[in-house]
């Protein structure tokens, strides 16, 4: 290693297999395997200063500012003050130094932080307490509940039944459910004793280091016996483990390498387009100054040729120097002087005005999340104004756009819903904190959290409705999850999904208590009574089949299969005798659909036991078959799944954030283009893009790419773009890229009729990225309104990122709360983390961070425009007065001989940039906005100049030097004339050279603080107090380094003696100032004036409309909610992968034997004392009809044919 911290001898080879021992050090140490410390600082204390300034001075111009330096310690050519330029030159570096350090020091209390935490690491036959960046590879640890797995690891043993884990990975892939991890039996058996894992010496071979997720491959050879090793054995750090008291681990891989560091994506230093735009600017500048410099040169040539050889016979040169060395000597003499084109006080401007916006953001009270406690926060300073050009949001969906909470939202059972609340006229009310809740006191079992508003639905239960408790029934019985009661009434429930979770819960709380399982029964509390179901077999879901199906024998010895299910299966296998109920149904479920819940049906049907044996026996010689097993199980499954009578139909929010589906329509009004990147499965994304307004049912049409090769997915793109747009012309999507001409082509956007929006499958997608498919496909997604990619990896999404990146000339956000969105984040221009349920990972790589999803549109809309209009308002104003006072010194030269001597006073050159006009334009940098934020959101329009770089641009920066060309000439030449041959009132003269640089920078001041007072959009006290007190200042300093007392003091430093008194008491010396200070001004007011009334901006049109209300606007209208009636369906409740069916039936999964329980209820019967009946159970609806009727014409099902009473209402 080297001093600085680099390998400098060989770079490490590239691992192709990993080979390791456990407990065996020495051995694993002839590796070189990466330590389990991590490492994300860039400096340390030696390389600090080295690395930083190297940093800084490839910023072009501080090493142009540097080169200044060493000219102006040149006393030949020098005819400024060396200190003029180091001063601020090393404050500027400073400062930034200063905020690196500050960044870098964060970042190591990070790495500290985390390298730190303690393992218990088995070392000669010990456990010992070790520090995390200690562990290396090939060492057993041992992890308790609750803790953050430490690094990659081979799951060993653990204190559950066969050798089970539960873990949490929402660090790695958002997802909040638990997953299941189960050792080896070989090494299950070492369990937790310390001799027999210290004697442990298995050899372990597996896939080097990289950043796949949800793949494993390898192999354990132990005791002369070799065995695979998969995902399922594996333990990734980032996970935490949960309800395991404890497990072993043998390190596989650490820090960097492993997955989640893999997958975290390298740090890049983020630049502004205003800074890339600056930079190039800047390049041009110099040349522009070069091609001034060399003009004046020459013009001193010809000038001591002609007439400079008549002064040598009284004023010889120095040396012997001859014409062309003066003019030499003149060159490098005008390159100082004309060095405040760009004045280094603009890069110290620059940094205050981004440091005041981002206090702005850590300041919004708006954006405060006070649930939380969780303020907004800028976690870098030198990106805020490209928040004001955001083209294209990249979102994460699982805790970003969602809470990642399912709640059991609406029911339909038997043709008729419940979930909705309506008051005494019949209408639907909107459901609030504030509406009453379903008191569920009677059910001591039920969960506290679980809120249902509609008192029907229990009414209905209590009462003993046979739909409603066979609906319940169904919905205890058939799933995978798993019960915990650590003491008695409090039931955990660990699902394979939150969906599955929710509706158990659900159950649950409706008097249907599942309370724990064994391989072959299902114990659940069915009011207040406990019942046993004998469970003999499971029909598992996968992502073909969509459904699943338990068959159960009751207490009584009743044969039922019970299926729950996507609707459009379930319909499929349906019985012709639920003809009637099935269009009841599919409109509930076009009502839910519409509302952008999640939706399963629901049914069963009783099974003839003579059958059943039949079919067991069939299955089970299916089961142990060797060849074609699966499509055999299908097959059976198919053929006991059929006949089937419809119970209803379930829907489930998967609760959105607040104000997402306001944030995405005002982003979208933007002309901003949302992508949603999610790990999660088709189904629940598309649920999501139409709960949250990202799909609309009014969108022409959205198009799913599902394709299996990249010859399916490149006809599904083409099949797409062809619908969009019936030309396609291959070459006009394409244009030269920017500025150098050596990057890759741009794609550029088309016109599309209509709205549409894309949907693309992770393994599709992966397709899609390869190097002959991306233009293709990132050509269709442009093309569409809305994207949404699911089952992506982190690495897709920082993959989809950098296309758009590489091919678009725009600007990008990527947004998430994960640490699979890590490598998003730190992949786009900007990246905004959620502190939310998924840890912090995400928010520590962000620039940007946050509670809730709906502060981006505050982020974007107002702090994101107003510092992009800020800050394009400040260099356009800047350049116009470095350059009108820099071209001033330009018309001199002609006047002067080509000598470099200054038009101005040395201390005004010192003090202009510094005091004069410093304060007044950070004021307008700081506190200028052109609307305020209300109008900001009322016409969200207003974004996009900024999108479009209208504000500040090339042209724009064009238009800013014509400008001072103008204004300086007229800052010369009318003082110029003025001055000419002119006497004071009293027969003196005032046409000396001093006399006319006062004049001169006093009118220039004047000019261009005008000028400014034009820019300004809003005027506040603390502008005002600015702007006045800079010119009185200005006045204040001249006339007392003009008097005679400084001069007495300091006569070279100030040999102004008396000008200021002398000049500006005449009347004359006035109205020059008032002149030229109108004529800087007046084409300005013309164009603008003329511009305005041909072809306004948006930003004029608003403005205006805000100068008519002349008072605060009113509220926004309130948005009605929309009711969509759509033939879609929201994606049925199951779990991203294939189910648990076969671990529960297995007996694995077992913690520990059910013990007999007390039912905890009170024996209720149908008494309904004490119930008032509320909302739908009071007879009213929307139609008119009373509610606790049945549906008309719906045939009788089997289950209403054990109706033992009448309902009332009937």
């Amino acid at each position: 290693m080297s001093f600085f911290g680099v390998d400098c001898v060989r770079k490490k080879e590239r691992e192709l297999e990993r080979k390791l021992r456990a407990n065996d050090r020495e051995y694993n140490l002839s590796f070189q395997y990466a330590t389990n410390a991590i490492k994300t600082n860039k400096y340390n204390f030696f390389t600090f200063l080295p690395l930083n300034l190297f940093e800084q001075f490839q910023r072009i111009a501080n090493a142009y500012f540097l080169f200044l330096l060493v000219l102006q310690v040149i006393p030949q050519i020098s005819s400024l003050s060396w200190f003029t330029t180091v001063v601020p030159l090393v404050l500027v570096l400073t400062v930034t130094a200063a905020k690196d350090a500050t960044d870098d020091i964060n970042r190591h209390r990070s790495d500290n932080q985390v390298n730190n935490r303690k393992a218990e690491v088995l070392i000669d036959r010990k456990l010992r307490s070790e520090k995390w960046m200690d562990v290396q590879v090939g060492d057993i640890i041992k992890l308790e509940n609750n803790q953050f797995v430490t690094a990659d690891l081979l799951l060993l043993s653990s204190s559950e039944p066969l050798n089970l884990v539960y873990i949490e990975t929402a660090e790695l892939d958002g997802e909040t459910n638990l997953k299941v991890r189960q050792a080896l039996p070989v090494t299950g058996d070492l369990g937790e004793d310390i001799e027999k894992l210290a004697d442990f010496n298995g050899e372990v071979r597996c896939e080097p280091p990289n950043n796949r997720l949800d793949r494993f491959t390898g192999t354990l050879t132990f005791a002369g016996q070799k065995y695979p090793l998969d995902n399922e054995k594996i333990l990734l750090r980032g996970c935490t483990l949960r309800n395991t008291d404890w497990c072993f681990g043998l390190v596989l891989f650490g820090g960097p390498e492993t997955k989640l560091m893999q997958n975290c994506g390298k740090s890049t230093f983020k630049r502004t387009s205003v800074d890339r735009l600056m930079n190039i600017l800047v390049l041009c500048i110099f040349g522009f100054l070069a091609f001034m410099c060399t003009i004046l040169a020459i013009g001193n040539l010809f000038w001591e040729m002609n007439e400079g050889s008549q002064f040598t016979v009284f004023l010889p040169r120095q040396n012997d120097n001859n014409a062309a060395f003066s003019a030499f000597l003149t060159f490098w003499s005008y390159v100082i002087i004309l060095n405040t084109v760009v004045p280094i006080s603009l890069y110290v401007s620059v940094e205050i005005i981004r440091l005041g916006n981002s206090f702005y953001i850590d300041w919004d009270r708006k954006m405060y999340y006070g649930r939380k406690d969780t303020p907004a926060e800028a976690r870098t300073t030198t990106l805020n104004e490209e928040l004001g050009q955001i083209k294209y949001i990249f979102s994460d969906k699982t805790g970003t756009l969602t809470q990642n909470i399912m709640v059991f939202n609406k029911c339909s059972i038997n043709g008729k819903t419940y979930g909705d609340v309506y008051d005494y006229t019949g209408q639907r009310l909107e459901i609030t904190e504030g509406t009453e809740r379903v008191d569920f006191s009677f059910n001591p079992l039920a969960d506290p959290r679980f809120m249902f508003h509609d008192h029907a639905l229990v009414e209905a239960v209590k009462l003993e409705n046979p739909e409603v408790h066979a609906f319940f029934r169904l919905l205890a019985l058939c799933h995978t999850v798993m019960a915990e009661e650590k003491r008695e009434g409090e039931i955990y429930y660990q699902a394979q999904s939150p969906d599955e979770g929710a509706l158990v819960t659900a159950a649950r709380n409706f008097g249907f208590v599942f309370r724990s399982r064994t391989p072959d029964s299902v114990s659940i509390v069915e009011m207040g009574q406990q019942c046993s179901y004998e469970l003999l077999a499971i029909l598992d879901f996968n992502n073909v089949r969509k459904r699943m199906s338990v068959i159960v024998r009751s207490p009584e010895g009743k044969l039922s299969l019970y299926c729950k299910g996507a609707d459009t299966i379930i319909y499929e296998r349906l019985d012709q005798s639920c003809s009637k109920l099935m269009e009841v149904t599919t409109e509930h479920l076009n009502e839910f659909a519409g509302d952008g819940l999640r939706t399963l049906a629901l049914a069963y049907k009783d099974l003839d036991e003579e059958y059943f044996n039949q079919w067991k026996q069939r299955h089970h010689e299916v089961s142990t078959a060797l060849d074609d097993r699966e499509e055999k199980l299908d097959e059976l499954y198919e053929e006991i799944e059929k006949d089937l009578l419809l119970l209803g139909a379930t829907a489930i929010e998967d609760k959105l954030q607040d104000g997402v589906p306001q944030t995405i329509e005002q982003l979208s009004k933007a002309d901003i283009k949302i992508w949603v990147l999610t790990g999660d499965k088709q189904e629940t994304a598309e649920n999501i893009g139409y709960s949250c307004n990202l799909l609309r049912e009014e969108m022409n049409e959205v198009f799913t790419v599902s394709g299996n090769s990249p010859e399916d997915v490149k006809e599904e793109l083409r099949n797409a773009q062809t619908t969009m747009k019936s030309v396609v012309e291959e070459d006009s999507v394409f244009l030269p890229q920017g500025t150098l001409g050596n990057g890759p082509k741009v794609i550029s956007d088309e016109l599309v009729n209509g709205e549409y929006g894309l949907v693309i499958n992770g393994h599709s997608l992966a397709y899609a990225l390869e190097h002959s498919l991306e233009q293709e496909f990132l050509k269709t997604a442009c093309m569409c309104k809305a994207v949404i990619c699911c089952r992506v990896t982190p690495l897709q999404k920082a993959q989809v990122v950098e296309l758009v990146k590489k091919y678009k000339k725009v600007v990008t956000l990527a947004i998430g709360d994960g640490a699979n969105d890590v490598s998003m984040i730190k992949a786009a221009h900007i990246g905004v983390g959620i502190s939310g349920q998924e840890g912090m990972q995400a928010v520590l790589s962000s620039d940007y961070s946050f509670a809730q999803f709906r502060f981006l549109q505050r982020l974007l809309l107002v702090h994101g425009r107003w510092s992009y209009l800020r800050m394009c308002k400040f260099l356009r104003y800047f350049f116009y007065k470095n350059f009108t006072f820099t071209f001033v010194h330009f018309w001199y030269a002609f006047f002067c001989g080509f000598s470099a001597q200054t038009v101005y006073d040395e201390w005004f050159i010192t003090l202009y940039n510094l005091m004069y006009t410093a304060l007044p334009v950070l004021g307008m940098s700081l506190f200028d906005q052109d609307v305020n934020d209300m109008w900001s959101f009322q016409h969200p329009q207003l974004y996009v100049p900024g999108q479009l770089n209208l504000y500040f641009s090339k042209k724009t920066f064009f238009k800013c030097v014509l400008h001072s060309c103008y204004s300086s000439l007229v800052l010369f030449f009318i003082p110029y004339a003025a001055m000419h041959d002119t006497m004071r009132g009293d027969g003196k003269d005032i046409a000396d050279y001093q006399s006319f640089a006062l004049l001169t920078q006093t009118c220039l001041l004047f000019a261009v603080t005008i000028q400014l007072g034009l820019e300004m959009s809003y005027w506040t006290a603390v502008n005002t107090f600015f702007v006045l007190g800079s010119l009185g200042m200005y006045f204040a300093v001249t006339f007392t380094m003009y008097s005679n007392g400084m001069f007495l003091m300091l006569p070279p430093a100030f040999p102004f003696i008396g000008t200021a008194q002398n000049s500006l008491s005449q009347p004359n010396v006035w109205l020059t100032i008032l002149l030229t200070s109108i004529l800087c001004v007046l084409p300005v007011v013309t164009y603008r004036f003329l511009f305005i009334q041909l072809c306004p901006t948006i930003n004029e049109k608003v403005m205006f409309k805000v100068r008519q209300a002349k008072a605060t606007p009113p509220p926004p209208p309130r948005r009605t909610r929309i009711r969509r009636t759509s033939s879609r369906r929201s994606g049925y409740a199951f779990s991203h992968a294939q189910g648990y069916g076969d671990l529960v039936t297995s007996g694995r999964f077992l913690r520990r034997p059910a013990v007999s329980r007390s039912s905890g209820f009170t024996n209720i019967g149908r008494t309904t004392t004490g119930f008032s009946p509320m909302g739908r159970s009071a007879g009213y609806s929307p139609t008119g009809r009373p509610q606790n009727t049945k549906a008309p014409d719906v045939e009788v099902t089997s289950l209403q044919m054990y109706r033992t009473f009448r309902d009332p209402a009937l």
